[in-house]
């Protein structure tokens, strides 16, 4: 079992988008998949036409009152979902001296679901106790990246979130980037490309994930791009990038 976080501390980057479509992707290829809401917002539950989150998710887990087996929620063919649940954002304030409070989720998982393939979390916007848990039960990160060079700002602050950790817990993650918002009419989207391909040679996907309107429009229907819109653009790339990440496919060179 390969445990993913999907991870960038800044907004509007395409996290939950890169998640759920993926998450689906490689779940159509025949493999198991696990996806985790780490987010409060709830958002991968909502892509996914999932709602009433009210009846718990991943919160309880790692509050203790739950086992991560019953949270479990079949979405799709080889592909289930842990929601967020309404309490997850106290987990924060969580003031446990008793125990650890930035291994719940590592604990949680321990042995739980081996029967999966991939586990992957959706992370949120944010450098808290909640990523803290992410990156401490994760052996992979990917990081969604926009095409612009705020993103690049963020990526500084979170490339150095995750030195400390590998430090601290004495590892080195496999660390990869997808490009997940790529306009390629703009002519800033080829030069922060480029600008990444120079500091993280061979890191990058190999795909790009064109931004478009369908993309933006799939979750309100609680579907994913493979079945709001199977034959379009956007579902190739997200099948490519799928292959991409299994294949361990990147990019060389500048672009």
């Amino acid at each position: 079992m390969r445990i993913v976080a999907i991870i960038n501390q800044k907004g509007g980057v395409g996290k939950t988008t890169t998640t759920a479509n993926l998450c689906h992707a490689i779940a159509e290829s025949g493999l198991k998949v696990t996806a985790i809401d780490l987010d409060p917002q709830g958002h991968l539950a909502v892509s996914f036409g999932v709602t009433g989150q009210n009846n718990g998710g991943i919160d309880e887990v790692m509050l203790k009152q739950k086992g991560i087996r019953q949270q479990l929620i079949s979405v799709r063919d080889n592909l289930q979902l842990i929601t967020s649940g309404s309490r997850l954002k106290d987990i924060e304030q969580l003031a446990d001296n008793n125990s650890p409070r930035g291994v719940l989720l590592k604990n949680a998982l321990n042995g739980c679901l081996n029967d999966q393939d991939f586990v992957f979390i959706d992370c949120p916007p944010s450098s808290g106790l909640l990523v803290a848990n992410a990156l401490i039960a994760a052996d992979e990160i990917l990081i969604p990246m926009a095409s612009d060079f705020l993103a690049l700002q963020g990526l500084s602050h979170l490339m150095s979130t995750i030195k400390r950790f590998e430090k601290a817990l004495k590892r080195n993650y496999k660390t990869l980037l997808v490009m997940s918002r790529y306009s390629p009419d703009r002519r800033i989207s080829s030069q922060v490309l480029n600008v990444l391909l120079t500091h993280f040679p061979e890191q990058i996907l190999a795909t790009v994930i064109r931004e478009t309107a369908l993309l933006a429009e799939c979750p309100s229907f609680g579907k994913t791009i493979l079945e709001y819109s199977p034959k379009s653009r956007s579902a190739r790339d997200f099948r490519s990038l799928a292959l991409d990440f299994l294949e361990d496919k990147v990019m060389y060179g500048n672009k």
